[in-house]
């Protein structure tokens, strides 16, 4: 039987796969397991403020957090739904490098900046948690292990979309 009856008969496959474009292997970029975290991230921080005093507490956002969430406070809420908007845009970022969105502006740009941002939020919680009292100790090793760990996954996913990051000739600005 010919090679090429092969690739095309029902019961017999391919030797080599065609490669999966960009868009069909999203989920195997860790790009997409990065915006995932960033993304569960983000609706915790919604369902603490959902939650109220008690997620504030469960989560080791600091018994002023929660006492001022459970006084009707904004301020909680306005702080937590800005975490949580930073996170989702950042999963929107990793998504985009990731190919399962399109394109952002600036992709390259801000996936380094992200990535860095969890890295540093990871490694740094010591100096972190002297400027910023009252959070509990569980908070800010749980936290700090979690960020770090996003940041190896985010730093491992731009290592790996990196070449196809790159801008392509019709997405250059003609000077």
């Amino acid at each position: 039987m010919a090679e090429d009856a092969r690739d095309v008969m029902p019961g017999h496959h391919a030797r080599r796969p065609a490669p999966l474009s960009r868009s069909q292997a999203w989920h195997r970029s860790l790009l997409f397991w990065a915006g995932l975290c960033s993304a569960l991230a983000s609706v915790l921080h919604i369902a603490c403020i959902v939650g109220g005093p008690a997620w504030y507490r469960a989560l080791g956002a600091g018994e002023g957090m929660a006492r001022m969430a459970a006084n009707g406070d904004a301020y909680p809420a306005i702080v937590t739904s800005a975490v949580a908007l930073v996170l989702a845009a950042w999963a929107a970022f990793a998504w985009s490098g990731a190919g399962l969105i399109r394109r952002l502006p600036l992709l390259r740009t801000a996936l380094v900046a992200i990535t860095a941002v969890y890295l540093l939020r990871g490694i740094a919680f010591v100096p972190l948690k002297a400027h910023i009292p009252g959070n509990s100790e569980a908070f800010w090793l749980w936290s700090s292990a979690i960020c770090l760990v996003i940041g190896v996954l985010h730093l491992a996913g731009l290592v790996q979309a990196w070449p196809a990051l790159r801008r392509t000739p019709s997405a250059r600005r003609v000077a």
